[in-house]
C-alpha cells in the first residue's frame, strides 16, 4: 500500500490547537503498517469519552469540546480517521473501504489503546465507523452520544443534499476542505480556521481518502457495505445502554435521523435528547461548548 504522510510543519502554529500528539503503528491490511495520529486529553484514569470526526474534518473539530469535558475529569480520545488529519493517508482512492475504516478504528481503539467502558461521541463519518464498533464490541462502550449522524444500509433513499454533496465531491477539481467545512457551519469561520482544515491536504494528491469517503456510504440495498451494517442494525436494536441523540437545528444531510434512532434503539428510551438551536452539520463548531456540556452531564446522570 503505498502511503502518504503531512510534513509535520504543515500543522504548526494553527488557531486554536495547543494538544500533545499521540501516534499508532497499526496493521493496513495489506501487509503493512500505517501511523494513526490521536489526542489524549485530560485524566488518564477519568472515564472516556471517544470523539470521533466525519468528513472532511479531523480532530481539530474537537478543539473547543476538549476543554470543556477534561475540566469535567472525563479523558477525551480523540483520533483522525486514516487519510485524514495526521494520520497517513493511503493511495489510490481504491485502498479505502468502509470496512478497512473500522477496523483501522477498532485497532486503534482496542489492540492499541485498550479502552473499555467508552462513551462514544460521533459526527458524520464518526457514526457510520463508531456505531458498527458498538454492535460489533458492544462490551466496549458505556454509552453513546450520537450528533448528525446515522448507519445507512442502502435500503431506502439518501436525501437531495447528500445526492448533491455525493456529485460535488467527485466532480469538483479541487477539493476545498476548508470550504466545505465553513460551508456546512451557521457560522463564519476565520481565515485561519478554514486553513486550518486545509492543512492535512498540501496537495490534492492528498485528497484520495477525502474524496472517496462519499462513495462510500451505502446508497443501495447491493453496496458492499450494506450487509455489515444491516448486521449492526441488529445488534443496535436490542443496545440498551444508555443512547443520547443531540442533533443541530440546522443540518439538511442528517435532519430527522435522531428519530429513527430513537425508535430503533432501545437505549434511547426514557433518555433527555436535545435539538441544539444555532447549530450546521459541524455543529461542533458552531456549538462545541455547548454539545460537551450535553455530553459530560449525560455521563454523569447516567
Amino acid at each position: 500500500m503505498h502511503v502518504l504522510r503531512t510534513p509535520d510543519d504543515c500543522f504548526e502554529g494553527l488557531a486554536g490547537f495547543d494538544f500533545e500528539s499521540h501516534y499508532a503503528q497499526l496493521p493496513d491490511q495489506d501487509g503493512g503498517e500505517l501511523r494513526v495520529h490521536y489526542l489524549d486529553e485530560g485524566p488518564v484514569d477519568g472515564p472516556i469519552v471517544l470523539l470521533v470526526h466525519g468528513e472532511p474534518s479531523w480532530s481539530y473539530l474537537y478543539r473547543h469540546m476538549i476543554p470543556v469535558l477534561t475540566g469535567a475529569g472525563l479523558r477525551a480520545i480523540a483520533p483522525d480517521l486514516v487519510g485524514f488529519g495526521r494520520s497517513d493517508k493511503p493511495t489510490p482512492r481504491t485502498e479505502y473501504t468502509f470496512a478497512r475504516h473500522v477496523e483501522w478504528m477498532r485497532s486503534l481503539l482496542f489492540d492499541h489503546l485498550d479502552v473499555s467502558a467508552v462513551t462514544l461521541v460521533c459526527e458524520d463519518w464518526g457514526g457510520l465507523i463508531g456505531l458498527r464498533l458498538v454492535a460489533e464490541h458492544t462490551d466496549r462502550f458505556a454509552r453513546v452520544v450520537a450528533a448528525n449522524t446515522f448507519l445507512p444500509t442502502g435500503d431506502s433513499a439518501p436525501g437531495d443534499a447528500f445526492l448533491a454533496w455525493l456529485k460535488f465531491s467527485q466532480e469538483v477539481e479541487t477539493f476545498p476542505t476548508g470550504n466545505i467545512v465553513n460551508g456546512g457551519c451557521v457560522s463564519d469561520l476565520s481565515p485561519e480556521v478554514i486553513a486550518a482544515y486545509d492543512a492535512p491536504f498540501p496537495n490534492q494528491t492528498f485528497t484520495e481518502g477525502a474524496r472517496q469517503f462519499p462513495t462510500l456510504v451505502p446508497i443501495s440495498s447491493d453496496d458492499p457495505a450494506a450487509a455489515a451494517n444491516r448486521a449492526a442494525w441488529k445488534v443496535l436494536a436490542t443496545f440498551d445502554k444508555p443512547f443520547l441523540t443531540a442533533f443541530s437545528d440546522r443540518d439538511p444531510i442528517t435532519a430527522g435521523s435522531d428519530l429513527v434512532l430513537q425508535s430503533r434503539i432501545p437505549g434511547t428510551n426514557g433518555q433527555h435528547h436535545v435539538t441544539i438551536a444555532g447549530g450546521g452539520h459541524f455543529l461542533q463548531e458552531d456549538k462545541g461548548p455547548e454539545l460537551a456540556q450535553v455530553v459530560a452531564d449525560f455521563i454523569r446522570t447516567t
